[in-house]
C-alpha cells in the first residue's frame, strides 16, 4: 500500500503509485509504540482504520505517530472462525507518514489471532432440558 517502489500502474486519471488494491473497512484499531527503551510505559493509542491493503494500513489517531516508529496494530476483524471465534488481525509495521489525523503504516509481518468466543445468553435450565 505505501511501497514507493511498486511499478506505476494506470488509473481514470492519473498514476496510481500503490501495488496494492486498497479496502476501505472501518474496524477499531488499537496500537502500541514498539521501542527499544525499556521504561516501563508503553505508548498506546487506539483509532478507526480508514482502508487497508496487503501491504498497509491506513488509520484515524490523535497521537503525533513519527515516521520511521514501529507499531503493533490489532485490528478487530469482521470474519468469525467457525461462526463462534472473533478475530483480530495483529500486524507490526512502520509509520509511513501522518497527515491530518490518520497515519499510514506500512505492514512487515501480520497474523490473524483470535479474540475470544462469541458471548450469548447462557443456557437455562429449561434450555438445557430440552436439549437432553
Amino acid at each position: 500500500m505505501f511501497d514507493s517502489q511498486s511499478t506505476a500502474s494506470r488509473t481514470s486519471g492519473g498514476v496510481e503509485r500503490r501495488s496494492a488494491d486498497r479496502f476501505p473497512i472501518e474496524r477499531e484499531v488499537r496500537y502500541r509504540i514498539l521501542s527499544k527503551r525499556s521504561n516501563g510505559e508503553a505508548e498506546e493509542g487506539v483509532g478507526t482504520t480508514v482502508n487497508i491493503s496487503s501491504n498497509g494500513v491506513l488509520f484515524t489517531t490523535d497521537q503525533n505517530l513519527l515516521p520511521g516508529k514501529r507499531l503493533e496494530l490489532s485490528i478487530s476483524w469482521p470474519a468469525e472462525l467457525d461462526n463462534r471465534c472473533q478475530l483480530k488481525l495483529v500486524a507490526k509495521g512502520r509509520v509511513a507518514r501522518l497527515e491530518q489525523g490518520r497515519a499510514a503504516v506500512e505492514i512487515q509481518q501480520y497474523e490473524f489471532r483470535t479474540a475470544g468466543r462469541k458471548t450469548g445468553p447462557a443456557p437455562t435450565d429449561q434450555t438445557k432440558r430440552a436439549n437432553a
